[in-house]
Formats: C-alpha cells, sequence, structure tokens
C-alpha cells in the first residue's frame, strides 16, 4: 500500500467520525437564542396607561409643580373662607392703633403653652409728631381661637360671626401684619382682598379662552377671508400699549356705575386684550390638524363646519388650551393690580391688592410705615406659584416628550 492510499484512508475515517464520539474540549457551533418576548404584569400596566395617567405620572414628579399647585390651592381655599382667617372686617377700625407695626404671636408662657400678644405704649415724637408704638412686657393680651366677631357670610351664603382668631374686644388688636392710617387690619385686608383679586383672573381666563378659542380655531380652520380678518384685528390689537389701552377702555367707565358692575367691566377689559394671544398659537395648531386623517373622516361623513371645530377641533387642543389658561392667571392678576394702583380699576368700598397698593404710593409713608408693601409679597407668592403651575402643565401635557 502506497503512503497515498494510507493517508486518503485516514482522511476518510476523520470525516466519518460521528458527533458523539467528538472530545468534549471541541467547541460545536450553537443555534442562535430567541429573545424572550414575554412582558412582565408591571410593564402591562406601563403600556396601558392612558394618556391621562401619563399626564399625571409626569406632573407629580415635578417637585416645583407641585409646590406651585399647593400654593394656589391654598390661596383659593385662603380667598373662599377669607372673612373666617381674617379676624376683622376689612373697614374695622382700630383708632387708638394707626399705623401699628406688625405684632408676632407668642406661643409660650412660662414653661407652657400660652398664646398672646403684648400690649402697646403709644409715644409721639415732639419733633416729627409721629405717633410710635412699644411692646410693653407686662401686658399679655390672650389670643383666642374661633371667636366672635363681625358678621358675614361664610361662602356668601352661611350668616356667622366665628372668626378663626382674635382677641377680647379692646382698644388693641391682634395686627399680624400691621395697621394702616386708618387703623385698619392689613392681614384682614390682604385674605378679603384675594377675593377680587384671585377671582377676576379667573374670570378674565375665562371670557379669554372662549374668545380666543373660537376664534383661533375658526381663524386655522377655515383660512382665507377669515383667517385675514381674524389675524389683522389680533395684529390692530396687539400694536396699541397694553397699559394705556386698558386707562382709555377703564375711563369710559361711567362713576355713578357700583362696584360690582366696575368688577365685571374690569374682567370684560382684561379679556378683550387676553385673548389674541391664545387665538395666535391655536391657528397654528389647528393649521396642522385640519389636514388629519379624523378630520377628513368626519368632512366625508357629512359633518357641518360647526360640529368639526366643537367636538373634533377643539378636543384635540384642550391640554394646549389649559397650559395658556394657567400661565395667563399671572398676567391678569398683574393687570388688575396696575389698573386699580392708577386709579381707574377696583374702587372702594371693594378691597383687592391693588387698593392695598394705593396707600403705598407714598414715600414718606413707606419710609415710616414699610409694611404697608406687604401686598405686594401676596403678589408675588400668587404669580410665582402660578408660573411654577404653569410650567408643569406644560411640560407634563406631552408626556412622550424627552425631558
Amino acid at each position: 500500500m502506497t503512503d497515498l492510499t494510507r493517508a486518503t484512508e485516514t482522511s476518510t475515517r476523520v470525516h466519518e467520525t460521528p458527533v458523539e464520539d467528538v472530545p468534549p474540549w471541541t467547541s460545536v457551533e450553537a443555534e442562535p437564542s430567541v429573545p424572550d418576548q414575554r412582558t412582565t404584569a408591571q410593564e402591562e400596566a406601563r403600556y396601558g396607561r392612558s394618556q391621562l395617567q401619563l399626564i399625571w405620572i409626569r406632573f407629580v414628579r415635578n417637585r416645583a409643580a407641585m409646590a406651585g399647585g399647593a400654593v394656589v390651592i391654598a390661596l383659593y381655599l385662603t380667598a373662599a373662607f377669607a372673612n373666617f382667617v381674617a379676624p376683622y372686617d376689612a373697614d374695622h377700625r382700630f383708632d387708638a392703633a394707626i399705623y401699628v407695626p406688625p405684632q408676632p404671636i407668642y406661643w409660650v408662657d412660662d414653661g407652657r403653652i400660652y398664646p398672646h400678644i403684648l400690649g402697646l405704649t403709644p409715644t409721639i415724637d415732639r419733633e416729627t409728631l409721629l405717633r410710635t408704638y412699644a411692646p410693653d412686657p407686662t401686658v399679655k393680651i390672650p389670643v383666642e381661637f374661633f371667636v366672635h366677631g363681625s358678621s358675614y357670610r361664610l361662602l356668601g351664603l352661611i350668616p356667622t360671626d366665628i372668626h378663626l382668631f382674635g382677641v377680647a374686644p379692646s382698644d388693641i388688636g391682634v395686627f399680624l401684619l400691621g395697621t394702616d392710617r386708618a387703623g385698619r387690619d392689613q392681614f384682614s385686608r390682604i385674605a378679603i382682598g384675594s377675593q377680587i383679586s384671585l377671582t377676576l383672573g379667573l374670570l378674565g381666563v375665562f371670557l379669554s379662552l372662549v374668545i380666543g378659542s373660537l376664534l383661533g380655531v375658526a381663524s386655522g380652520f377655515y383660512g382665507g377671508a377669515i383667517d385675514n380678518v381674524i389675524q389683522r384685528t389680533i395684529e390692530v390689537i396687539r400694536s396699541f400699549p397694553s397699559i394705556p389701552l386698558w386707562m382709555a377702555l377703564a375711563a369710559a367707565f361711567p362713576p355713578h356705575w357700583p362696584p360690582l358692575q366696575v368688577y365685571f367691566a374690569i374682567s370684560i377689559v382684561l379679556s378683550f386684550i387676553g385673548w389674541t394671544w391664545l387665538a395666535r398659537q391655536l391657528r397654528g395648531k389647528v393649521l396642522a390638524l385640519r389636514e388629519e386623517e379624523f378630520v377628513l373622516a368626519a368632512q366625508l361623513a357629512g359633518a357641518s363646519d360647526g360640529c368639526i371645530v366643537v367636538r373634533h377641533l377643539i378636543p384635540s387642543v384642550t391640554g394646549h388650551i389649559i397650559v395658556i389658561s394657567t400661565l395667563a392667571i399671572p398676567g391678569m392678576i398683574l393687570a388688575e393690580t396696575a389698573l386699580t394702583f392708577l386709579g381707574i380699576g377696583i374702587r372702594p368700598p371693594l378691597v383687592s391688592w391693588g387698593t392695598l397698593l394705593q396707600d403705598a404710593a407714598n414715600v414718606q409713608t413707606l419710609a415710616h410705615a414699610p409694611w404697608l408693601l406687604s401686598p405686594v409679597a401676596a403678589i408675588v407668592v400668587a404669580v410665582l406659584a402660578f408660573n411654577f403651575l404653569g410650567d408643569g402643565v406644560r411640560d407634563a401635557a406631552d408626556p412622550y416628550s424627552v425631558g
């Protein structure tokens, strides 16, 4: 047998070796594994969440928005129960307590819980004739809770005279934020003034939403001449400076109008300008939505233009409307404050944050009684709270965005 024949037979025996005879250290290529595509119950619950659930989950993760929402709720609860929270009526005067500085409440006395305020000893400067007050530690006036005071209607319905806190009737009261030139409690006036300042913002925004939603959606849906007329009207209104335009409209109010009528008139004036921003943004949204398939399907089904606008387009931009309304309320509050501060807004005997700032318009008064600027703190807190809330709602309105 030749060497070539032996080599051929050896090669044949190697290739005919069965697989089970392969030594264990020899690698055998395995079939590719198929990934497990089964989902867990937690993943199924996450994928099955509705749009509102996704929005809420993203909103609660924003701590600033949650804090702003909590402050907004607290402000409106205070406004709803303002007469109960305030120890005195907005026009209650203390003739012996003019320009009293803020008084702290002391909670502990001789190791026991005893909420009280200190008595005040008035002194008059012989050179400036200014009255100042010095606390008297020997006179301790107890602070009581759920006390009887001036009568009012709780929530405008239930007659009562119960107030959250107060002191026994005397020439002095509990003044957490001091008093003004007429001896009126500043804290009570700020709490009661929030009823007008906060609700007027809501009413003005509501009217702006109604006008801006209808005109903005109609402008984007119809286009053509209707779009041109609405957009040119918006440009004309926005070309005027806001404050002079507000002043011109507010100056047209007859001086004999009752305060309640002036309140609603101011709301109409603010909403007359506030709707333009919403209408301009909704127009751009509707221009993209009117080419969607659900609008074409509604048209093919024979739906009228009004039905398409009300039942399809407006619900599609509801999230955007909510965001705009949340961000517009601070502007309404500042606008009412500016108009009233200039003397053409809310008029006495109504009390708002703007009317309270009128007492702080004098520099000499501020130098003697800087606590009269306390309504500014309430305005700043309200505006920041609404801005934080609006930013959170805007970010949460699109739960699928990255960020």
